[in-house]
């Protein structure tokens, strides 16, 4: 199996204090709003065949309430959230953008400078700020440093087999004990001479059985990577192995390519081993293990091409059909409903074979032990394969309405001002101008850094006066600063590559546009997920 898509899940966002929001661009001149192109989504995964397709989405804050808003000559800064949204009218929020959500990402701590705890203590002593005091000394940010995503992750690090990290999950040192029991106990009827030595044959199996399964995904990574698709990772898991593929094929001819070149590497090594068998002695040590490793990758292959997602051989169906229709969501549908109803098969007609002795072993006709295992395993295998057919439908849809996300329409409006502002003034320009998010520049009206949301939520309203916006701002970085032509995935991907809370959306001439929350981002996600297709 291997899975494909836009690495990462959608995460989710609050709502914020409306103090600081509204709309007017920073630093610049005025420019038209933009028309609201709707919200936008993001794909995700299958697994039997390529599957995690959407991005993850920066991730949410987590929400906080917010303190009480101070004065404001614009009564749209003063309202509440939805107030905005519905009751406000539209002067009050010149060119506030339709599909930017409202809001603060969340919770947030006070900005902890000395400079804030001075001028808390002055204000107590009904003292006055001074300019060389507080608001004129500028505080270093407050906020960590953006960081280099880390590694995806997922288990131990095996190697990078054409740059792909391989991961072995915590959940396959499970299955291969369960692999070696179950093995042992055959060993022990077919060579009683081996003794407990028969378990140490069993281990070889497991790790044998699980380095065709890498052979299986390194088959569906190279296949991805001849077709200019990124792989995030392959990963061994209890019931076999993922390959995270990044992207969507693009056309159905690949599609199918890439999914029928995990079975057909299965087959191939099923029959190596079977040449391999021929002319070793039956009944010894090679012998066992080649017919075993023979069997078991013909039953991944045939596993695998059931025509039902999220296995190959759906992928392959999906393919077909997309062919047909001519679009991929069709294919998509049809394939993710086979899968669901090939679960219900494998759930109720895995039991009954097996207890019919139509699979090889001797017929049962009351419950025992045996037949409680086939039921659990078949209740399991029936859980993976509907729960990655649902995936399959849903990331679909997160796919389908990607190229509504764009960058241009989930922006904030933002007001320049300089590190020594104090955060009490600074608000008064953004709700007097409706803007929603500030940005600090220097005195040629460069930007240097965003003061986050989450930090003046932290803030109470009577200590702003002496707390300057320089030490609630984030450093600005290369990373942090997006076109505002941005969209889809591409915009997730800039995204993804630099983490952070607020990013400076910049014009293609260099001029800037406003300020994009990544809790803005993911509301547009969790909209587009619960629109239906």
């Amino acid at each position: 199996m291997d899975v494909s898509g836009g690495s990462g899940q959608p995460r989710s966002g609050s709502d914020e204090p409306a103090e600081h929001h509204a709309g007017p661009p920073a630093p610049g001149p005025a420019r038209p709003d933009p028309a609201p192109d709707g919200d936008t989504s993001r794909p995700e995964p299958d697994t039997g065949a390529p599957v995690s397709p959407a991005p993850a989405p920066p991730a949410p804050v987590s929400p906080a309430p917010a303190p009480p808003a101070p004065a404001s000559p614009a009564p749209a800064a003063s309202a509440p959230a939805d107030a905005r949204d519905h009751d406000v009218p539209a002067e009050h929020a010149p060119d506030r953008r339709d599909d930017a959500p409202d809001g603060p990402e969340g919770p947030a701590r006070p900005g902890g400078h000395d400079g804030d705890r001075d001028g808390a203590r002055r204000a107590d002593a009904g003292e006055r700020p001074t300019a060389a005091s507080d608001a004129g000394r500028p505080a270093p940010p407050s906020g960590p440093p953006p960081r280099r995503p880390r590694e995806p992750g997922g288990g131990l690090l095996m190697g990078r087999p054409f740059g792909v990290p391989v991961y072995v999950a915590p959940s396959w040192f499970l299955v291969a004990a369960l692999i070696t029991w179950v093995f042992g106990g055959q060993l022990d009827r077919v060579l009683p001479e081996l003794g407990a030595a028969r378990y140490l044959v069993s281990l070889f199996f497991a790790v044998a059985f699980y380095a065709s399964v890498l052979v299986h995904e390194l088959a569906h990574t190279v296949a991805a990577l001849r077709f200019a698709l990124p792989v995030r990772r392959i990963q061994l898991q209890f019931f076999g192995g993922v390959s995270e593929i990044e992207k969507e094929a693009e056309t159905p001819g690949r599609e199918f390519v890439l999914a029928f070149v995990g079975p057909l590497l299965s087959l191939v090594l099923s029959g190596v081993f079977y040449l391999a068998l021929l002319p070793v002695e039956p009944g010894t040590v090679p012998g066992v293990l080649l017919a075993g490793l023979m069997i078991s990758n013909l039953i991944v292959a045939a596993f695998n091409l059931l025509p039902g997602l999220p296995l190959d051989g759906g992928r392959m169906l999906r393919a077909v059909v997309w062919k047909i229709s001519g679009r991929p969501m069709t294919g998509t549908i049809a394939a993710a409903w086979v899968g669901r109803a090939l679960a219900i098969c494998v759930l109720i007609g895995l039991p009954l074979l097996t207890q019919s002795g139509a699979l090889g072993s001797d017929a049962v006709d009351n419950v025992g032990m045996d037949t409680v295992m086939d039921a659990l395993l078949a209740a399991i295998l029936a859980a993976i394969i509907w729960t990655g057919a649902g995936n399959s439908l849903r990331m679909a849809r997160l796919r389908e309405h990607l190229p509504e996300l764009r960058a241009r329409n989930l922006t904030r409006r933002a007001v320049p001002v300089e590190t020594d502002t104090p955060l009490s003034e600074a608000l008064r320009r953004a709700n007097a101008a409706g803007a929603r998010a500030l940005v600090v520049v220097d005195a040629e009206g460069t930007p240097l850094a965003l003061v986050r949301e989450a930090a003046i939520v932290g803030v109470p309203e009577h200590r702003r006066p002496w707390v300057a916006v320089g030490g609630l701002a984030q450093d600005l970085t290369d990373g942090m600063r997006v076109s505002a032509e941005l969209a889809g995935e591409d915009l997730l991907d800039a995204l993804r590559a630099t983490p952070a809370s607020e990013y400076l959306v910049v014009e293609e001439t260099g001029e800037i546009y406003g300020v994009l929350s990544a809790a803005d981002v993911e509301r547009a996600f969790v909209k587009a997920m619960a629109r239906p297709s």
